[in-house]
């Protein structure tokens, strides 16, 4: 560089885009964006940008060493125009849906309540809903509950699932529980059986797959309409028990699938030994899935079904009773699985751990949405992964860094700012001078802080600060104690109440603090802190531990999601025992 004052200049102009570059990418600033920039600013930088370069690396070195809390503070404080610009974020369209008119359009979110939502079945719930509201028409909610024995409905798991809906903004406008619509299936079986499209069964399963297997009809498809009808009404009077009859739907016997060969419709449950949460023991005749949801896609005029690409199974089967029954099938979009990386998505697994009373719906370590929502991950931050994923017939595996990510921009401009120290250490500061202040931000776009006032002892001063935190103070020798004042350190001892660091006071200077660039850290005081219980996710292992935070964590209200400096964000729960943050991300 020609002169001093160039050279920091440019040092200035390299700061300034590197620390915007970090604070977009998770704290972390990569070489080729800066450098862009910095050309972009700065045309003739590119006639000599071989000299420049090694500048660049060692800048973007020190600030990739910050924390992102201390890069967003350098860049507020020197830039802070920068953090005021509003993002522009390009909105995910989602595509058009074949034959769709304005004004018809009829979509459905038809769960098994069985379980509550997770991720993974909250993509068909959105999906529906916004295709509905784009072509201003209706989405109805369906509980398909006609399984009392294999998937056995959760009595609360109704209403569990209508909280999810509305938490993600999503209206309905007509509801129905399948299991209190059975008498209507039964009129439907029967005209399906006066039509020739399907008959009674008393093949054993062993027997039926062995004809099926060989592509030729069981000895009881081809008996006569009315003796189907006179077994069927026996079947509803209760004449025969369980696994002695079904109802079976024709399909060509010799289909490539074989699973879709006469597939069952209707199959008797003893409900007597397994009563249903909606209406207890009064039916043992019980539709399948398929059989339900045919017929009621059609009867509530459903024009566009929105599933897993699980599914296309039961479509082929579902077709077959339409074409029996003269309807027109609705058109079927078929998407890949959704799954989050990093969290239990498993319904089997969280049902057994759930039945085995281990955890609930909302455990942190839970896929489902009153879990993340528990962990502090917002309605808006769902929206956009479906939107971004749409109707894709690939799977989507989403990790849960990449949903960190989204929330963070979402909750960051939002989330008040709190002092947190895990693991605490004493730390004595000798030599001051008089009362310390510190004016806390809660956030920086806002005008509230929160002041504490340190009042010296024999000219000493005792806060606590994170032990993690402890090896920066060795190193550097100086640090700064966030907005309080900066420190230097003497030595350390060990007393009755353990581990002390002595260290002395220097000043309360931020420019002290550039001079030696010293890290900047979060502390509490002992009179002016309160515990709070910290509950962490890694893996499938839920950690708990107790922090100490600024007693101004006091005003928050239940369900808040606050940040932590350093720290990362949390939910805060206002508990009868005390606080309890459940810590979403950095």
């Amino acid at each position: 560089m020609s002169n001093e004052y160039e050279l920091e200049e440019l040092k200035q102009i390299i700061l300034k885009h590197a620390l915007l570059n970090a604070v977009k990418h998770d704290g972390k600033a990569a070489l080729g964006p800066v450098i862009s920039k910095i050309i972009a600013e700065k045309p003739d930088i590119k006639s000599r940008i071989k000299q420049v370069i090694p500048i660049v690396k060692e800048v973007i070195d020190e600030v990739n060493k910050m924390s992102l809390e201390q890069q967003l503070h350098v860049l507020r404080t020197n830039w802070p125009e920068l953090l005021e610009e509003k993002r522009r974020v390009e909105e995910k369209h989602l595509p058009p849906l074949p034959n769709a008119v304005e004004g018809k359009v009829v979509t459905r979110f038809a769960p098994n309540p069985d379980f509550t939502i997770h991720l993974g079945n909250a993509r068909p719930a959105l999906l529906s809903y916004l295709y509905a509201r784009m072509y201003k028409g209706k989405m109805i909610l369906r509980f398909e509950d006609t399984d009392p024995r294999t998937k056995t409905p959760f009595p609360d798991a109704y209403n569990q699932v209508k909280d999810d809906l509305r938490w993600l903004g999503i209206k309905w406008e007509e509801e129905y529980i399948q299991s209190l619509r059975l008498p209507l299936f039964y009129d439907i079986v029967r005209e399906l059986i006066r039509r020739g499209g399907a008959y009674v069964d008393f093949c054993s399963q062993k027997e039926f797959k062995k004809y099926r297997d060989q592509g030729k009809a069981c000895p009881h498809r081809n008996l006569s309409v009315d003796r189907h009808l006179e077994e069927f009404d026996k079947m509803l009077e209760g004449y025969y028990e369980e696994g002695e009859a079904v109802v079976r739907i024709k399909t060509e016997l010799t289909h490539p699938d074989p699973s879709i060969r006469d597939w069952v419709a209707i199959r008797i449950i003893d409900t007597s030994k397994t009563p249903h949460p909606v209406v207890g023991d009064k039916y043992i005749l019980w539709p399948t899935y398929n059989l339900a949801a045919a017929i009621d896609d059609h009867l509530m005029g459903v024009t566009h079904i929105l599933r897993a690409k699980e599914h296309q199974t039961n479509t082929i089967k579902q077709k077959y009773l339409y074409q029996h029954m003269g309807w027109r099938y609705p058109e079927t979009i078929h998407f890949g699985r959704l799954s989050l990386e990093g969290v239990m998505l498993s319904k089997s697994l969280m049902r057994k751990k759930i039945s085995e009373g281990y955890m609930v719906y909302d455990d942190p370590r839970f896929g489902t949405l009153v879990a993340l929502r528990r962990r502090g991950i917002v309605p808006e931050t769902i929206h956009e992964i479906i939107k971004n994923v749409g109707i894709k017939g690939i799977d989507a595996h989403i990790s849960y860094s990449n949903l960190a990510a989204i929330n963070r921009k979402i909750i960051d401009p939002k989330a008040r700012r709190f002092m947190v120290v895990i693991d605490p250490v004493r730390i004595v500061i000798e030599r001051v001078p008089g009362v310390l202040e510190a004016y806390i931000t809660r956030h920086p776009a806002k005008k509230e802080k929160h002041l504490y006032k340190l009042y010296p002892s024999n000219n000493c001063v005792e806060v606590l600060i994170s032990k993690n935190d402890l090896q920066l103070l060795f190193d550097k020798k100086i640090m700064r104690l966030m907005e309080l004042a900066n420190i230097e350190y003497v030595s350390k001892h060990v007393d009755s109440r353990g581990l002390v660091i002595e260290t002395t006071f220097i000043d309360t200077s931020l420019e002290t603090a550039r001079k030696y660039n010293a890290p900047i850290i979060q502390w509490v005081s002992p009179e002016h802190m309160i515990p709070v219980e910290i509950w962490r996710v890694e893996g499938n292992t839920l950690s708990k531990l107790i922090g100490y935070a600024e007693e101004a964590l006091l005003e928050t209200v239940n369900g808040e999601i606050i940040q932590f400096y350093r720290y990362g964000f949390a939910r805060l729960e206002h508990t009868s025992t005390g606080l309890r943050a459940i810590y979403a991300h950095q």
